[in-house]
């Protein structure tokens, strides 16, 4: 299994966490959601594994390229 670290693409906010950690997700399923604009963006998993770590809170300001999570694969 490999170890990927999801990045954020958008500066924004963390809206709502959608998954825990050890939590098993299949490819697309959505990690969390993040607020921008008062646009909601979603982070999806990049394939079927299951979440390592959430590293960040809901309500929580986040940055373009700053780790939100981390995913063991399949």
């Amino acid at each position: 299994m490999s170890r990927i670290q999801i990045r954020s693409e958008i500066s924004g906010t963390v809206w709502k966490i959608e998954t825990k950690p050890g939590e098993a997700v299949e490819t697309d399923a959505p990690l969390l959601i993040l607020e921008s604009m008062k646009m909601e963006i979603p982070v999806l998993a990049p394939r079927n594994g299951h979440v390592s770590e959430i590293r960040v809170s809901e309500g929580e300001s986040v940055t373009e390229g700053q780790v939100l999570a981390t995913f063991e694969a399949a």
